[in-house]
This record gives structure tokens, sequence and C-alpha cells, in this order.
């Protein structure tokens, strides 16, 4: 199976990987999402380690039963032959009806058919009041084409 665009990545093709990425898991389709990686993909999110597209679907309907009307950008930071790191933002709240803002980085890894063999996420996540929402779009699903993202791409 391939997953374009593959590498070696140019900006232009490091971007699109990440809004793909981020667009798929906004779906909040946990068997979508784990077809960007690969079989035995490694991930470390926050101080969870865990390995395999089973593991991967596990972890994100576990994920999202607790994040209700998660919304997520995704911005490029850096990328280099099969490497790319995004920063990103994503609001959701808790069953109790608290709204966090989720501040993290993630560093990937390609393999030679675009698929992500390594993910690792750093997060901290911030309460918020309702009126502090910044991400308003209808969930689940993309963000609009005109709804900009965190930052400018790095030069």
């Amino acid at each position: 199976m391939s997953r374009p665009p593959l590498p070696p990545f140019t900006r232009e093709t490091a971007a699109q990987k990440a809004r793909m990425a981020e667009n798929a898991w906004n779906s909040r389709d946990p068997v979508k999402v784990s077809l960007a990686y690969t079989e035995d993909s490694t991930w470390r999110n926050r101080a969870e380690f865990f390995q395999g597209r089973a593991a991967i679907v596990e972890f994100l309907a576990r994920k999202w039963s607790k994040e209700h009307e998660y919304r997520l950008i995704k911005d490029l930071w850096a990328f280099d032959r099969n490497f790319i790191s995004v920063r990103f933002q994503y609001e959701w709240h808790d069953h109790a009806g608290q709204w966090f803002r989720s501040y993290g980085n993630e560093n990937w890894e390609f393999d030679e058919h675009g698929l992500m063999k390594r993910r690792e996420a750093s997060i901290n996540d911030v309460a918020i009041k309702d009126n502090e929402r910044r991400f308003h779009w209808p969930a689940p699903g993309p963000r609009p084409a005109d709804t900009p993202g965190l930052a400018p791409v790095p030069k």
C-alpha cells in the first residue's frame, strides 16, 4: 500500500502530509486514521508507548470516547527527507463539559511508501472556558479551507 505524498518531502509535500493527517484525525474515525501508519508503527503519545495498527485503533477509540467535540489544527514545523515535525493544538471537552486546549508537537518518520512508521507526541492540556474556544467548525469533520492554521509555515 502506498500513501502519497512520498518521501523525500519538499516543503509543499510535507505541509500536504500534515494537512492530510489533520483531516483524518478530525474525522475521529480510528480505523481510517490507522491506515496512514505501517502495520508495526511505533508510538509514544504522552506517557503511553505502543505498537501496531490494532493498538492505534484501540488508543484512538479510547481517546475520542473521552475527548468530546474534538477539533484539531496541525501546522508543519520542520521536515527533512522522510521526517516531518508538526506543532498542533486541539480543543475538546470532557464528560462534565469542561473545555480544554491541548498543545503539542509530533515527530514523524515515514517509510518509502509514505506510511508513518514512528510517531512521537508530547502534549500539554490547559483548561479553558467555553468563551475562550478558537475552533468552532462542525465536528467531526475537516477544518474549513478559510479557517487559518496556527502560524505561517516556517521558512
